[in-house]
Parts: C-alpha cells; sequence; structure tokens
C-alpha cells in the first residue's frame, strides 16, 4: 500500500519536473520525504491491544508451566488466573473525509460503527466523515482477545477503551441501554506493530551458539558449553533406531550423574535419514551429557540455540578495580539469562515469577536495561485477578513487595497511566491484607500463608515477626501515595493514617533499648529475645529510624557478627543496600569482592541461588534436600548492579520519572570510575576520581552533592557549600560539567 503511494507521488514528481523545472523537483522531494516520515510514524503507531493484563496473564500461563522436574510436569501451587474470553473495543474518531479501515482480531468478532453490525466475515469497514464510535467484540478461550486496527488515522493503540462488560442491552422498544456503568480501561499493548504478529504466537528470540569442547566415553558423550546457558539443545544430523537421554547440568557433577540431575530429556529415534533434532524444551545447563540408552542412534554433532529476552544494556558502569568490573559483568549476564518474557527466579529449577525475587530484578533493570514493559508485566502477571484469594505466591512478604514495587516503578518512570491502571487491583489485594489481621492489628501467618522472609537455618517463623510488620506499613505508605497519584483523596488519607499508626506499634512493641535493635518477633505478647538483621536493615533504608537508631543498628546488628549471618545473595542484596545508606560504601567494596568474588574463585559463571563461604565442594550444589537443587543461576544474585548505580555511581530519582534527581558519588576506596545510568529522557553520565567529577545530565533537575576538603570549582552553574565540607551543583538536562575538587 505504502509502495503505491509513494509511487504515484513519483509519478506526479515526473510531470511537475517537465511542466515546472528544477525548484519544483526541490519541493516535491522534500513532499514525498516529509509524507514519507508521517507514513512512518502512522504504522509505527498501529499495534496489537487488548484488556490490560490479560495478554501478560496468558503469556505467564504459557511460560511457567512449562517447568519440569526428572522429565516430569511441575505446574505452580498457587492459584492461576485465565484471561477474559469476551471483550469489547472502542473508540469515537471524528473524521474530516471519510476514512477506510482493516480490522485483525484474535478470536471471533463483531464489527459495529454507530452500533450497526458488520456482516460476519468482513473486516473492512469505511467509516464516513463526523464524529463515529468503533465497537469491536472478540471472543477468545485460547488466548487472550486482541484486535488490530489498520487505517489512515484510524489505528489501534493506547488510546482505544476496553471493558469484559459492556453491559449493553435492548428493551422492548428496541433502545440500547444506557452503558454509563461500564468501567472502561485504556487498553494494554507491547509491540505486536504488525498485523502478522499475532500476541499469541510470541515466542523469545534464539540464535545458535557452539559448545567449547565434546568428550565421548563409551556411550555417553560430555558437553560443555563453557557458561551457564539457557536454550534448546540441538543434535544435528541424528539418525538410527533407538532410546537416548540428555542430562543436563548447570555443574558438571549433575550432568554426569542420571539418578539424580533434575532436567532431562528422553528421545525415541527412528528415521533411516539423518536430520536435525531440536529439543522442544528450553533448559539451563552448561553441561549435558547424552548417552545411548539402547539401539544404535548416530548424530554428527551437538549445539544450541540460545533463547534470550530482546532488551538493550543502557546501563554502564567501569572502574580501576577489575576484579569489580568482573563481578559486575557476570551480574549483568545473570540478570540477563533470568529475564525473559518476564522477570523469573532462576532458568534451572523454579522458572516462575516470584514476587520478591521480581522486586530485585526491577531495580537491576532501572540501572541496566530500563525495560519498562517487562517490569509492567511482570507486576500484572503476579497480581492476577480479582477475588484475591491468598498472598501473592502465597508468601506474606512477597504481596507486601508486589505493593511496594508499583511505586518504585513509578518512581523511576513517571509512568501515571499504569498506576491508574493498576490501582483498583492494589485495593483489593490490600483489602485482603487487612482481614488477614489479627486481633492486635498485626500480620501474623494464618492457615495457607507461607511467612519466608529467608533461607536460613533456625530462623523462627512464628508469632507476630517485626519484619512483616514492617513491609506492611510501607505497603500501606505505598498505597497511600498512589492513592494520591490517582486523586483518591479520602483513601490517601485513609491509607496514610493506617501505615503511621502501624509504624507507631511497630516502634512501641519492638524496639528493645536493651539490644538497641528491632526484636525478630513477639509470641503470646511478649519480645522475644532473638535479634535479626531484616527489619533492622530495612528499618535503615526506608528512613524509619532516627540518625541516633540508624547508628545504634548499624552497631549493634548490621557490624555484630554475633547476629545471625546472611547467606543468600537475596538478603546480602538488602543488608549492602542498608550499609551503603549509612555511607560504608568503602566496607561494602570489600563485602562484594568477598562474597561474589568466592563465587567467582569457585568458578562460577552466573551468579548463585545462595553462597555460604564455609561450604566446600558439593555442598555448594545441594539445596531443599535434593543433591542437586541449588540454582547456580539466580537473578537476585546480580544486586551489584542496583549497589554500583545507586550508592558508588550515586545516582537516583527523587521525584517521578527523574523530574528531579540526585547524584551523590561514592568512590568507596576506587581511584575511580564511570558510567551511565538509563532515565525516561536518556542517560546520565557520570565519572568520578579523586580530583575531578564530570557529569552530563538527561533529565529534569539534577543536584550533584559530594564532600571535598578544599573549595571545588566548575566549569558551570554555581557550587553552593552546604556547610562540613559539603557542597551541591544542579544539573540542567543535555548541559556537561567539569567540577575539581579533593576528597581527601
Amino acid at each position: 500500500m505504502i509502495k503505491n503511494i509513494i509511487y504515484k507521488l513519483k509519478i506526479g514528481k515526473r510531470k511537475s519536473e517537465m511542466s515546472s523545472g528544477r525548484s519544483v523537483l526541490i519541493k516535491r522531494k522534500l513532499a514525498i520525504f516529509a509524507f514519507a516520515l508521517f507514513i512512518s510514524d502512522f504504522i509505527s503507531a498501529q499495534t496489537w491491544i487488548w484488556y490490560p493484563g490479560d495478554f501478560e496473564i496468558n503469556l505467564a500461563n504459557k511460560m511457567q508451566n512449562r517447568r519440569t522436574d526428572r522429565n516430569t510436569f511441575f505446574p505452580p501451587f498457587w492459584k492461576m488466573d485465565a484471561h477474559y474470553v469476551l471483550m469489547d473495543f472502542h473508540k469515537v474518531v471524528e473524521l474530516q473525509q471519510p476514512e477506510e479501515i482493516t480490522v485483525y482480531a484474535e478470536g471471533t468478532f463483531n464489527l459495529k460503527l454507530d452500533g450497526v453490525a458488520v456482516e460476519t466475515g468482513v473486516n473492512k469497514l469505511t467509516v464516513p466523515a463526523g464524529k463515529h464510535k468503533i465497537n469491536v467484540k472478540v471472543w477468545n478461550e485460547a488466548s487472550a482477545p486482541a484486535i488490530f486496527v489498520q487505517g489512515k488515522t484510524i489505528v489501534s493503540d493506547n488510546s482505544w477503551l476496553v471493558t469484559f462488560e459492556d453491559k449493553e442491552w435492548i428493551d422492548e422498544s428496541g433502545k440500547t441501554s444506557d452503558i454509563s456503568a461500564t468501567k472502561w480501561l485504556n487498553a494494554g499493548s507491547w509491540n505486536f506493530n504488525s498485523p502478522a504478529q499475532l500476541p499469541s504466537h510470541f515466542k523469545l528470540p534464539v540464535r545458535p551458539m557452539t559448545a567449547v569442547s565434546k568428550t565421548t566415553n563409551g556411550n555417553a558423550t560430555l558437553v560443555d558449553f563453557g557458561k551457564e546457558t539457557f536454550g534448546f539443545i540441538k543434535l544435528h544430523n541424528l539418525k538410527g533406531n533407538g532410546k537416548i537421554s540428555i542430562y543436563y547440568g548447570e555443574s558438571k557433577e549433575e550432568a554426569l550423574d542420571a539418578p539424580e540431575a533434575m532436567t532431562l530429556d528422553r528421545l525415541t529415534v527412528n528415521q533411516s535419514t539423518a536430520k536435525d533434532s531440536v529439543m522442544v524444551l528450553s533448559k539451563a545447563f552448561r553441561y549435558i551429557n547424552i548417552v545411548k540408552e539402547s539401539g544404535d542412534v548416530f548424530f554428527d554433532d551437538v549445539s544450541m540455540l540460545y533463547e534470550y529476552a530482546d532488551v538493550k544494556q543502557r546501563g554502564t558502569f567501569s572502574c580501576n578495580d577489575e576484579e569489580i568490573n568482573r563481578i559486575l559483568d557476570v551480574s549483568k549476564y545473570t540478570l540477563e539469562l533470568n529475564t525473559r518474557e518476564f522477570f523469573i527466579d532462576g532458568i534451572k529449577r523454579d522458572r516462575w515469577i516470584w514476587s520478591g525475587d521480581a522486586l530485585q530484578s526491577y531495580l537491576m533493570n532501572y540501572y541496566s536495561y530500563f525495560d519498562n514493559p517487562t517490569v509492567t508485566r511482570t507486576i500484572q502477571a503476579l497480581r492476577g485477578k480479582d477475588p484475591v484469594t491468598a498472598h501473592i505466591n502465597t508468601i506474606i512478604d512477597y504481596t507486601f513487595y508486589w505493593f511496594i514495587s508499583v511505586y518504585d516503578y513509578y518512581l523511576y518512570t513517571g509512568d501515571k497511566k499504569f498506576i491508574e491502571q493498576i490501582y483498583p487491583k492494589m485495593q483489593t489485594m490490600m483489602d485482603y491484607c487487612l482481614s488477614r489481621r489479627n486481633k492486635n492489628g498485626l500480620i501474623e501467618g494464618l492457615s495457607g500463608d507461607w511467612t519466608f522472609i529467608d533461607w536460613a537455618a533456625g530462623l523462627s517463623k512464628k508469632g507476630e515477626i517485626s519484619f512483616e510488620q514492617l513491609l506492611f506499613a510501607r505497603s500501606l505508605e505505598t498505597m497511600s501515595l498512589c492513592a494520591g497519584i490517582v486523586n483518591d483523596k479520602a483513601n490517601e488519607a485513609s491509607y496514610k493514617k493506617l501505615g503511621a499508626d502501624l509504624k507507631t506499634k511497630l516502634f512501641s512493641l519492638y524496639w528493645n533499648n536493651q539490644k538497641q535493635a528491632l526484636v525478630h518477633s513477639r509470641v503470646n505478647g511478649k519480645q522475644t529475645d532473638n535479634v535479626t538483621r531484616y527489619a533492622n536493615m530495612f528499618g535503615i533504608f526506608f528512613n524509619y529510624f532516627t540518625e541516633q537508631q540508624k547508628q545504634q543498628v548499624k552497631k549493634s546488628v548490621l557490624l555484630n557478627d554475633n547476629i545471625q549471618k546472611i547467606t543468600t545473595p537475596y538478603m546480602r542484596f538488602y543488608e549492602l543496600e542498608a550499609l551503603s545508606a549509612m555511607g560504608e560504601q568503602e566496607l561494602v567494596l570489600k563485602e562484594m569482592k568477598s562474597y561474589w568474588g568466592g563465587m567467582l574463585n569457585l568458578g562460577a559463571t552466573s551468579f548463585w541461588e545462595e553462597y555460604n563461604p564455609s561450604k566446600s565442594g558439593a555442598e555448594h550444589l545441594a539445596m531443599y534436600g535434593r543433591k542437586y537443587g541449588k540454582s547456580l543461576c539466580h537473578a537476585w544474585g546480580a544486586s551489584p548492579i542496583y549497589l554500583l548505580g545507586k550508592y558508588y555511581l550515586g545516582i537516583k530519582p527523587t521525584s517521578a520519572g527523574y523530574s528531579t534527581y540526585l547524584v551523590e558519588p561514592s568512590l568507596g576506596g576506587l581511584k575511580w570510575m564511570e558510567g551511565k545510568v538509563p532515565t525516561p529522557a536518556g542517560d546520565i553520565s557520570l565519572r568520578v576520581s579523586e580530583t575531578e567529577i564530570k557529569i552530563t545530565g538527561a533529565a529534569g533537575t539534577g543536584t550533584l552533592r559530594f564532600k571535598s576538603v578544599a573549595k571545588p570549582a566548575s566549569s558551570a552553574g554555581i557550587v553552593t557549600s552546604k556547610g562540613n565540607n559539603v557542597y551541591e551543583l544542579a544539573i540542567e538536562k543535555d548541559k556537561s560539567y567539569s567540577v575539581t575538587y579533593k576528597l581527601k
């Protein structure tokens, strides 16, 4: 169509050339160029649309039900919702001239113009000049109902409204009912921008990769791909008659241990002509062990198709310490492997969406990809649909992480429309949480509730746990903030009071002056003696403590080796964040080198679900009572991405979408560092040494805050003193600054 339009314009151009000369030719060229740009914009605006969250729920169901354990189907244990099967899409348009549209649908559809239905099977419609209403109602039980509308100005996009119940009927007189009670939402979409890109057919892209070594021993071939990876095994020129098994291993030990390997494939081969064979399901592995079980089976070679999410790395960090650079590289690769259709926990065992894991991936994402769709897809998939019958993933704390993640998303992106979309589901989720309080108004695990907190030996989950109350208070604060965004004034005040009351109760019931910390729990109305790191470290970066209390907690808990140590990267994430928030970057740097460097020293090519330096050998592979139960590639192991971006480069938003932001760099013992932090408007660039800071703004208005023992100077702007050797400089969008200072 576009080619034909441009061809006709070219013909007109040639006629003009002959009649009007060279000046007309130039004008025609400019006109054609401008039209081509217009057409390009018009095409890119078109996309498949659906009810917000429905495609995401359907896609999550498909992904999470691909998990296997020892070649058996292993589905999630929580409630899985389905998409709405009947959807009404509509848009009101006003045209200066008639326009033909073409409608494509995923499902059987009814097309109406101003309430008059078009004959079934017809997907083209001429909309007359004037104001008109277009309705498309789609039924589809197999996948989320979706439409693609193609026209000159009328195109499917997020401005279309959708509902799963239009409440439209015709009375005895033939009058159509008033549909004002219908709740319409703006349509959801992603990047399916042509009619041929059916959302229901979405698959992650793949690219071929070769093994680094193959060793044959009798009837078995051990293949090493050099590092942790994920995808589909491909056997080249497979032929013969017999059976083979493929045992996958994140470690060589697992691949060679046929009775204990957690993932495997079994193939029955009966073909005389050689042809390539690709396994049906993607899996995680570094090694595979191909065993000829019976008969005569032959293949020439083994390779893989690497399956990946097509997201682009925007955030960067490098420094003078090569070990830190290596830790960051492996962190990025760990996050890459666990960024799929959604942010998942780990690629070998679960391959599920867990809210606690996802929250950390979101934060890492803001300092790496800044990929909004993967965040919102994951948030929507985790929430599912009403009615609420359980906590998210059945875990109390994971529900609270979900609330917190929503406002975090808004803070980093400024995406108000998403908050408006998700807010009603936040309300019903919070109603459920409020209904689960005990007689003391506190959260306590009830029947069906999983109190997780962390994997830690002997960690008590009984009674009223301080950590859960703290997360609940933060969730209520989040609800109040989101209520304010959507202008729900009454609930904004209500949630704020509930949060403030719970925060007061938290300190009155759990703060222990003798221990200078929040105790872990209350049982039968009395404080237990146990002090753990969890509530105390969250209280620091939630800014719940006074400055005096922060110092007390740092000494009595965070720097106290008598308090049970954390052995999962999951909670080390927050422990090191708390220390960083207290200005302990030099200590945190040493901890990163010791902890994540410790995994690298043991040969890790991605970071693990758990790392306990006191373990050795095969102990590092075991978990959950399984010999190879531990995930050796877990998203929460990638936290250095976040720590280095937020607390070393020191860049963070202070209002939605980086309209204002703070840059507070801390070398933490490094000689120099440089990097970029993505924002909605571009990347903030920063280079810091002990004598110079170079920064280029990208969004809103930034504040550079730094310490200097001598009076600093800047190439632009005015440096102001804040006392105690602290200085600030305002950073304007798209401007570069060079500041000379003296760190020590």
